[in-house]
Formats: C-alpha cells, structure tokens, sequence
C-alpha cells in the first residue's frame, strides 16, 4: 500500500542512526522528504506509514534557574529521573512492536512513533507538543520553514499522553485546536470531561468524579467526622478536593485543615504546613496529589517522626516509587488507597529485560535509563563532559553490558501494570481505530454521505472521529468503548500499604475495591480484617472531634466549633434519648417520667390500664361460674386496684432515687398494683 502522506518504506531511517538537518534530500526519489528533528533533542522515535506522538514523565521536574536574560536563555535542565516513566514509554513501544507484527491488524501498514520526555512540568510538554503540531499540514500556521515536501510528511495523527493532569491539560488546549486526538493513560481530573473545552482529549483512566465520592464513602464507612484534607495546586488537585469537600459536606464530615501543596513550596511553607497537621486532632489526612508534590510533605513528616497518622492516598500518588519507600514506612505504613486496576501484558516482562543501549539507537532515553539504574557513564555520554566539566557529580564508567536483572530498580516492577496496561490499551485503541478506518465499506462510513476515510491519506481528525465511535474487545477480552465524555468507565483497587516481612519494603496488599458500575450505596468493599493500621494495629483508630455521647445525653453545641465537635449534657428532668449520638432529648409523656438513666419513660397511666383490664376479666369470669352454678347465694369476689407508694425511701440517701418496676398481683380476685418511684414525682402526679 502506498502512502502519501509519509515517506516510501525505502526512505525509511532510524532518526538517530545518523543526525539530520531538518529538511533532507533523498537522492532517486524526486522528493525532498522530511526527516524531523524539530522539537527537544532527547527522544525516541522510529518512522512509519503513520505517526504517533508520546508524552511521558522521564524526570519528575525541572531544576530552578534564574534567568536574568542577559544572553539567550539555555533549556530548563530536567531533574530526578523517573524509572516508572520509563517503564510507560516502553509499554508503548512495545504496543507499537506488536500491531506492526500482527498479520490481522494493520496488515502492511508501519506505525512509528515520536516520543518526548514532559518532565512532569506544562513548559517541557507544550514544547514537544509544538512538534506533533508543526508536523500536521495546516495551512493557518504557515509551517512551509519546517516542511519542504508538504504533501508527503508522516503527520502525527494521535498523541499518547500526558501523565499529570496539569500538563494534559496545556497540552489538550493546544491539540484541541487542530483536532489531534490524545489519549491520556493517567490524568484523572474531572475538568478534562468538559468537550466543550478539550475537544480532542480522551483517556484510559477514570475520571476522578468518582475518586471523590469513593473517599468519602471510605470516611463514612469507618465512621471518622474529623481529617485533613490536602491537594496538589494544580488541575489534579483544586478540582478533586473540590468534589470531595461537597461529598463530605453532603455526610456531615469535618474538614479541620484545607491545604494546598507542590513539590515547589518553599522549606519554611512546608514546616508551617506540618506544624498545621501536628497540632490538629484529626488523625485522618485525604491526599489529592502527586508523588512529587507529595514528597517534601513526607520527608517533613519523616524527620518530625510524626507516625501517628493515617493517610488516605488519592491513585496519583497510592503507588507512587517516590514515597513507597522502607524509610518512610514509619509514616506512611498503614496508608490507604486508591489504585488503578490492574491489566496483564503478555510478552512484557520479557520486552522489558531485553533492553540494552546498544540495540537502543531509536530510543535516546535507554542511555539514561542504564546510567541512572547502575550509577556510572556510557561512553561518550553528554552527562560524562559535564562531570568532566564539574557540573556533575564524579561516576565510573560502563560497558552498557551490566546484568540489568541483578539491579533493583522500579521498572522492572511488573507485579501490578496500572499505567503501564492503560498505555497499552491507548496505542490499541489508535491501532483498532486505523483499522476500522481500513476495512470501512463505502456507504457504511462515519464521514460525510456516509462516506469512509482514505488511510493512505489519514488526518488526525478523522481519527478523532474513530475513536468516539469505537468498541472493541481488546487481546484480554476486555471491552473497549469511551462514553460520550471520552472517559473509559473503570473501577478502583482498594490498597493497604504494609511492611513485607521479607525485606521491609513496601507491601501493596489488596483490602477491597470500589466499582464506580455499582449502584450506590454497594460500591464500595472492604475486608477490614486484611488491615494493618499504622503497620501493625487491627483496631480501627478514632478520628473524631468528639467522643460518642452515651443514651440518656445529647450532643450540645461548643460555640465557634464546626458541628462535629460538641459536649455530650445529660437529658433533663421529664426528657430522655435512647441511642448514642442523639441531637436532642425526647420529652417525655405527660402521664409519665424518665427513669434513673434518662433513656426511656415509665408512665404510671399505662400501667393502671393494664391492672383495670385484667381485673375486669377476671370479674367477669367469676361471674359466670357463679351462674353456670345455678346462683349461689355467695358474694361475687370483690376487685379492687390500690396504688402504693414505698415507705422505705425516706430511708434513702440524699438525691438517690430507688426506682422499682410496677407489680401486678391477684389475691381472691382482688388486684394490686404496687408502684414505688419519687416522692416528689408522686406528690407532682396528685
């Protein structure tokens, strides 16, 4: 099959085999093909028929710079690498292997791939995004400078990414613009559900419209009133902690502390911050963030040995490497949270053991990865001069041929594919929409007269029109179908972090789930026996404002004080509350009064009803034996009800009151009714 919008399979080079300027001449072609290096120099990228574009966090930030300006400013330097990151990029690497390799899917058609490192910050991200724009033929951007054969560059027709829901969002608002479809495999904000705003966005993860709810329905169930809430200050975290504080309002749950959080907070604001937590009573803290925003939080809390708390972790950070570590377990052990479901990946764990960066050319990040996973330098390596030069920190050199399965390192993690599988699922929803588009009959397509795209001349935005009416069953059987917000409906792994017994690491250990699907009110479940809280407790702990008031008191209100603080005040004279917790006393009866305790009412009335019914009956049963017997002349037993009052309670000590049930008994017919309660109360009842 011939494809006019990239380069013939004999033009087809390993971009990094050799440097290229921008624009190259193909001898015996007749065409000037675009071979591109615009965009961040690091990167990985193989041509094909058909272009995809991928954002991953290969860094967790930037490092700070000053720029005063007085010489053109130099690249914002790309800090702390992320091996989980790493691990994503080559789940799409390996997607992309293996539609190429398929003899059903995509027959004789080459995906390719070009693929940037985010840093985890927007500035990184819209830079390589400004790649796959400037790829796409539109004529509105006048981009003839990068583009020398117009008619015949591998457009990016779909972009993979991005990780945090702040940076999807820059990038969405630019995508948006042209149509370019994005899959993201991890930003969960609920802000992205708008289509109005982010015309092109979809994702493989839930939203987290239900995330919230799930938190609060966990709060509810182990009857906590009284946490923390805590948010990255960001489009993941203003808007989580948004739905989650009107979902505990709706219960009439306390947030004590509302804090906003970033890995870039000065040291003074995140002391100030824990010494906030410290001095709260609540023993609950709900985190929406990052692993990265989080962090400085923890290692404050860390150093404070501050362990007596439990936190409730939101899925951006419930199993994140950057704080599931064995010397902040003293903090963290016991943290619940919410994990992304996990998928299978046959043949990963093997693609993932074969890397080596001399068979890496295509992938630029591979030589990072060795050095950073076996602290040394590759030869040649640019890391290498700017040691020599001081910039960097003395390390030995390396072969490249070290035995990767000896290190121990996050990427070769492989226990629990979360991300890793909703990456996997992105590239095979493109390829499944590709395919549709190929094998559309005329008359039967989604295009205008019904109508059918031409694949040999594919734009992204009728692959954008694919994809919203996509539904297959992925290699796991899975449907595939994104609802009309472009979400992936989904469901939570509720998660207790432990310490394993093997080695002290992190243990992630399985406590129940949350099926967004249920009806409400039968998502959630949870084994509360699988629990350990702060590492080793089975006892639930309290996060209350108050202690449970007893029956026979009610809750008072304590002025300046949210609703779930109160002081427990005994019930009054002739009042009485019968369940824990009550917001009011009951009066009682006019004809009655409370007991001892304050929690029921005894009514004298009542029991005189019961004595005069009794009474009747058995008079009226002498009665008729008197006249079956032929009317003896024996008097009819006489009935008679007296009340009496216990002369022993003056013998009582001062203010104790002796309170004894009423008794009924018969004698000859006569019934008497013994009653003993206060003298004052009987005086009152003349």
């Amino acid at each position: 099959m011939e494809f006019t919008n990239g380069c013939s399979p004999e033009q087809k080079q390993d971009e990094f085999e050799t440097r290229r300027p921008k624009t190259e001449s193909l001898e015996g072609t007749g065409l000037s093909c675009v071979i591109s290096t615009y965009g961040p120099h690091q990167r990985a990228q193989k041509t094909g028929d058909i272009l995809l574009g991928g954002l991953f966090p290969m860094h967790f930030g930037v490092a700070s710079k000053d720029q005063d300006l007085a010489a053109r400013p130099e690249s914002t330097e790309c800090v702390r690498y992320n091996f989980r990151g790493f691990r994503w990029l080559q789940a799409m690497i390996f997607a992309i292997e293996e539609v190429n390799n398929s003899s059903t899917l995509l027959p004789n058609i080459t995906l390719g791939y070009r693929i940037f490192d985010t840093c985890n910050t927007v500035s990184k991200a819209l830079e390589a995004t400004l790649s796959f724009v400037a790829q796409n033929k539109i004529d509105s951007l006048n981009l003839d400078e990068f583009c020398n054969c117009t008619d015949h560059i591998p457009s990016t027709i779909a972009v993979v990414g991005a990780s945090g829901s702040a940076v999807s969002t820059a990038v969405a608002n630019l995508l948006g613009l042209f149509y370019i479809p994005q899959i993201s495999y991890a930003s969960s904000s609920r802000l992205l559900s708008n289509k109005n705003q982010f015309k092109s966005f979809m994702r493989t993860i839930p939203t987290d419209e239900h995330q919230a709810t799930a938190m609060a329905d966990i709060i509810d169930y182990f009857q906590w009133n009284w946490v923390i809430a805590v948010a990255s200050d960001d489009e993941y975290g203003r808007p989580g902690i948004e739905k989650f504080e009107k979902e505990m309002e709706e219960r009439d749950i306390c947030i004590h502390l509302n804090e906003l959080i970033s890995q870039y907070l000065e040291e003074w604001q995140i002391r100030g911050l824990v010494d906030r937590i410290e001095n709260s009573s609540a023993k609950v803290i709900v985190v929406f963030a990052s692993g990265p925003d989080v962090e400085p939080l923890i290692k404050e809390m860390v150093k404070r040995n501050i362990s007596d708390r439990i936190w409730l972790a939101s899925e951006a950070w419930a199993t994140s490497s950057l704080i599931a570590k064995p010397e902040y377990l003293d903090v963290v052990a016991g943290t619940i949270g919410f994990a992304l479901r996990a998928g299978e990946i046959p043949g990963f764990k093997d693609f993932l053991q074969v890397v080596t960066p001399k068979q890496s050319s295509y992938n630029e990040f591979v030589r990072e990865f060795w050095e950073e996973t076996f602290n040394c330098y590759l030869e040649d390596s640019q890391r290498l001069k700017d040691s020599e030069n001081g910039s960097t920190s003395f390390r030995p050199m390396c072969t490249g041929e070290e035995d990767i399965m000896g290190a121990e390192t996050p990427y070769l993690d492989y226990t629990h594919l979360r991300i890793s599988y909703n990456v996997y699922v992105a590239v095979y929803s493109i390829a499944q929409a590709l395919q549709d588009i190929l094998t559309c009959t005329p008359g039967r397509g989604l295009f205008a007269n019904n109508s059918c795209a031409d694949i040999r001349k594919i734009e992204a935005w009728q692959v954008l029109k694919q994809l919203r009416h996509l539904n297959f069953s992925n290699s796991l059987g899975e449907k595939v179908h994104f609802d009309e917000n472009a979400d992936l409906p989904g469901s939570y792994t509720i998660i207790n972090w432990q310490r394993s017994p093997e080695h002290g690491s992190v243990a992630f250990e399985e406590v129940g789930f949350y099926n967004m699907r249920a009806k409400r009110g039968v998502q959630l479940f949870i084994e509360n026996t699988k629990i350990l809280w702060n590492g080793y407790d089975t006892e639930v702990p309290f996060s209350n404002c108050s202690e449970e008031c007893e029956p026979g008191t009610r809750k008072g209100i304590i002025e300046s004080m949210p609703t779930c603080c109160f002081e427990c005040t005994e019930c009054s004279e002739g009042e009485y509350s019968d369940h824990k917790d009550a917001s009011i006393c009951t009066k009682c009866p006019n004809d009655s009064w409370n007991t001892t305790e304050e929690v029921r009412c005894s009514t004298a009335a009542h029991a005189f009803k019961v004595a005069a019914k009794a009474t009747l009956r058995q008079s009226n049963a002498s009665r008729k034996r008197s006249s079956s017997a032929g009317g003896s002349g024996n008097s009819t037993p006489s009935s008679s009800i007296s009340l009496k009052t216990n002369g022993n309670d003056s013998d009582s000590p001062v203010g104790q009151r002796r309170i004894h049930k009423p008794r009924v008994s018969f004698e000859s017919g006569t019934v008497t009714l013994s009653l003993s309660f206060d003298e004052s109360r009987h005086n009152s009842l003349k």
